[in-house]
């Protein structure tokens, strides 16, 4: 996928999350020029600190995603604890509360699938850590519509289940390690 065709990078992770989201998004220059979206599984009823913690670090904008909001280029936008965050096809956030999957809400799958249906081709799909087998359904779909799937090195990962996982359903997904996926990124944003 050459930058051009790039339009947007989603990212999943779960156990193990922060240390690695960490790693990557600080990485990103100021003129990154794709939208990156988020899903961190948070307890329900908790209250989540990301966008603080994140904007503190980060050279793009951080925000959590709120319903209807226009989805921008050069911003890291965080699914809200409690709530699917899912992409409409004119390029805007949903949020619902449907049903948790995988007892998560929000939930990777319901992201990567709806942005997939936006976005095909043009989409980056990032499976990192975590301790079940949400974002592999999702990451399937990527690929299935053309985008670019990456999954991180299960070595490299906190809790290998979620890179695992993704693996058997997208066996054409790229392995790599935190750095290598700094350097796709960087490369589907154009640099």
């Amino acid at each position: 996928m050459s930058g051009r065709a790039a339009k947007v990078v989603a990212i999943g992770a779960s156990a193990g999350a922060i240390q690695v989201l960490l790693h990557l998004l600080p990485a990103l220059p100021e003129d990154f020029a794709l939208p990156v979206l988020v899903v961190v599984h948070i307890p329900s009823g908790r209250r989540s600190e990301l966008t603080t913690l994140f904007a503190a670090r980060c050279r793009l904008q951080v925000i959590e995603g709120e319903d209807k909001e226009p989805i921008e280029a050069g911003t890291i936008t965080f699914a809200p604890p409690d709530y699917h965050m899912l992409v409409e096809a004119g390029g805007t956030i949903s949020l619902s509360a449907d049903d948790p999957v995988f007892f998560s809400r929000p939930s990777i799958d319901v992201l990567f699938e709806s942005a997939a249906d936006a976005y095909g081709p043009g989409l980056v799909g990032v499976v990192l850590t975590g301790a079940n087998e949400d974002g592999a359904r999702g990451l399937g779909a990527i690929a299935k519509a053309g985008g670019m799937a990456i999954v991180q090195d299960p070595a490299t990962a906190y809790a290998r289940a979620m890179p695992e996982a993704a693996l058997k359903v997208c066996r054409t997904a790229r392995v790599l390690s935190p750095d290598g996926i700094v350097a796709a990124l960087l490369e589907a944003g154009g640099r």
